[in-house]
């Protein structure tokens, strides 16, 4: 999931707010949506409209701000909570759409207008957050807090309200909070030339080749894909980029070493350039900004502010469950690489083992052992088959069905719209999926939303929910078939869909995946484990030309795989989240390159030569341009959950309604209204240990 974090609640100058009623008749932006289940009107949207949206947005949402300010009666749950809680509306409308658009659909257009809109929506939350006035009436209400009978969602939004006041920064003396506005606009705009570098970078290389000798080893179907983005770029030949369906086959399957080095080196060392794009510097400022913000709160680092809001509660815990992982997987992991070194030379291989000789001998090895690679199995994952697959999944599971609907408006013509409903046939979202890489879209696989779920005045507004993805492209010869690994991050997007989708709250400030980071995680990485069994890939998984049924020889196979080389990808897991552990527990300002404080970070975890020019941080953008930052963890703490989940479906029947019903009644739809570990012993009946996951990864022997 990608959640881009921006803090939404500060004044604008009266004559920057200047926006006429007619505004609103000719800006699409403004008042009702009028298309269909009122969602956005991506077709009558245009760049230029946002500007003045978000300016009309702040202005109400001050009025509305002003009103709870200046009511005159005695603060109330109702009249003050509830009241900051339903403000904003219109603004929060309109971001929800710029800033996924953004990401999904950018331009140089928009990104000059997010460089506006960025510091102006900044300093409307800080005017909020810092708002004296508007604290001291939550502060009261918190004060009465058990002589007010509240249910458990209204206290998690009392609580979440007046920490979200003290976390922002309203005890602070007066003298610091223009520095604390300061550095908030500052973070704001860090982020977004962050991100803007990354996929500029991602952009600007190719890879251009018109000897077809020099890609002996690539399979017929990169072939196709990469002479395709040849013509659409009016090449000869073929062309290969850093987008992960272009750029994995050559790391995995080119014979010509020094293409895949080329290849490599290029993606590792993304924004780490000495040109326009490098993000060095803005990753030293963002962790150093962080940190002053943390410290002007009274933390002693920005892990420190952020872990107070987490199941893993502080740096020590987090520490120790990592090392607890790094120690289960790290011996089999170099046990792994020796196999691997070894297989090579029996191969022929000479010198050192690199980093772009890894996962070319890795694949050779597999496809030796266990008899299959990903050319074997992907006829068998046509795009429109899975997508069926998983749709039937959760109507199995939760008894949602799912329906294309072309006349919701969509911003791409490559995204389609389904509306979703529940047995009943009641309307529970509208859900948006947008597979293929371009040129305007950021890397990755994200789920996100336009509208978050609520209930407000008897209504229940279900959400708009999207999942954008990178996956591989069809071509003129064959349909978008997916890896094994692209099936399970389908799988993986659709269940934080699903959490977003299945959503049963009252306020928007809960709803969905607005859930402790270390927690948000589990409705997606549970619906990885289905991606193995038999009796799902039944369902779906047919040869795209012969329309047989994937045989039983090969779901063995897949099963048999599920842990190759598993103590390396615990320790790959494990070192992103030293990694970003590392950026965000430091106590001062860095004095160091961040190259060299990124590559001491991940030293006890290196296995290979370093790579001149390699740094994964200036790329990272989960943690420097996302909502990942001191809580990259969180996959592994959400895998020993999800293991741990799953288990009670693998004793009961991986399609048990019983067992689906209880963890969407107490995990999927209850959204942050409750503390997540009361959550998963209300679904699981005890907490969970490290057992399964140890299990299930073949680290407990």
């Amino acid at each position: 999931m990608k959640q881009t974090i921006f803090m939404i609640t500060v004044t604008l100058m009266a004559g920057m707010l200047g926006c006429k009623e007619s505004n609103k008749e000719s800006n699409p932006l403004l008042g009702e949506f009028t298309a269909i289940h009122q969602t956005p009107p991506f077709d009558k949207i245009k760049t230029e409209h946002y500007l003045p949206a978000v300016k009309v947005g702040i202005a109400e949402a001050k009025k509305e701000i002003d009103a709870i300010i200046n009511n005159s009666e005695k603060p109330t749950f109702q009249n003050s909570v509830v009241a900051l809680a339903e403000s904003g509306e219109q603004l929060g409308k309109v971001l929800n759409i710029f800033y996924n658009i953004n990401e999904a659909e950018t331009s140089p257009e928009m990104q000059a207008v997010a460089k506006e809109i960025s510091p102006i929506v900044t300093e409307h939350s800080n005017d909020i957050s810092l708002n004296e006035q508007l604290f001291a009436r939550i502060k009261e209400v918190y004060a009465n807090r058990n002589e007010l009978n509240l249910n458990a969602e209204e206290t998690m939004l009392l609580e979440k309200s007046y920490k979200g006041f003290v976390r922002g920064g309203v005890n602070l003396a007066p003298e610091m909070r223009d520095k604390f506005r300061e550095v908030n606009k500052d973070l704001s705009k860090l982020g977004l030339q962050f991100n803007e570098n990354e996929l500029a970078e991602t952009n600007d290389f190719i890879l251009h080749i018109t000897d077809k000798k020099e890609l002996a080893g690539l399979p017929e179907s990169a072939l196709e894909m990469a002479a395709m983005e040849a013509k659409e770029r009016e090449k000869e030949g073929w062309v290969f980029t850093l987008q992960f369906p272009s750029y994995l086959p050559i790391i995995q399957f080119a014979d010509n070493r020094s293409v895949r080095e080329k290849m490599y080196r290029a993606f590792v060392s993304r924004c780490n350039k000495n040109n326009s794009h490098n993000n060095s510097d803005i990753v030293k400022q963002i962790v150093e900004k962080r940190l002053e913000k943390a410290r002007m709160l009274g933390f002693d680092s920005y892990a420190d502010y952020v872990l107070t809001e987490r199941m893993a509660e502080d740096k020590d815990r987090v520490a120790s469950f990592l090392d607890e992982l790094f120690n289960a997987g790290h011996k089999t992991a170099l046990n792994e690489k020796r196999e691997v070194e070894n297989y090579a030379r029996q191969l022929g291989f000479k010198g050192t083992l690199q980093r772009w000789d890894w996962t070319y001998y890795s694949e050779k090895l597999r496809k030796e052992k266990y008899a299959i690679d990903d050319e074997m199995t992907k006829p068998y994952f046509e795009l429109s088959k899975v997508r069926d697959g998983i749709f039937d999944l959760t109507t199995r599971l939760y008894g949602i069905t799912y329906k294309q609907n072309t006349e919701i408006p969509v911003y791409h013509p490559d995204v389609k719209a389904y509306e979703v409903f529940d047995e009943s046939g009641k309307l529970l979202s509208v859900l948006y999926l947008d597979f293929h890489p371009r040129q305007t879209k950021s890397s990755g696989a994200w789920m996100t939303s336009f509208r978050e779920q609520s209930k407000k005045d008897g209504v229940d507004h279900r959400p708009f929910v999207s999942v954008v993805c990178n996956f591989t492209k069809p071509t003129e010869t064959k349909p978008s078939l997916l890896t094994f690994n692209e099936v399970e991050t389908f799988l993986h997007e659709f269940g934080h869909a699903l959490h977003g989708m299945l959503s049963d709250v009252t306020y928007e400030n809960l709803s969905g995946t607005a859930v402790y980071r270390d927690f948000v995680e589990l409705p997606s990485q549970i619906m990885e484990n289905w991606a193995i069994e038999k009796e799902w890939l039944d369902t779906f998984a047919v040869h795209y030309q012969t329309g047989e049924k994937i045989p039983q020889s090969l779901i063995e196979k897949l099963k048999s795989v599920a842990n190759y080389q598993s103590g390396y990808m615990n320790d790959r897991q494990v070192s992103f989240a030293t990694l970003d552990m590392a950026w965000h527990s430091i106590e001062e300002p860095l004095t160091t390159e961040v190259v060299t404080f990124n590559n001491l970070a991940l030293d006890k975890f290196e296995i290979f030569p370093v790579v001149e020019g390699a740094c994964m941080s200036t790329s990272f953008g989960h943690l420097f341009a996302g909502g990942y930052a001191a809580g990259y963890y969180g996959y592994k703490w959400a895998e020993v959950l999800d293991a741990d989940a799953y288990s009670v479906f693998q004793k009961n029947g991986i399609f048990d309604k019983e067992t689906a019903k209880r963890f969407r009644e107490n995990i999927i739809s209850k959204g942050g209204t409750e503390h997540p570990m009361k959550l998963y012993v209300d679904f699981r009946g005890q907490e969970p240990t490290i057992d399964a996951l140890l299990k299930r990864s073949g680290l407990d022997k």
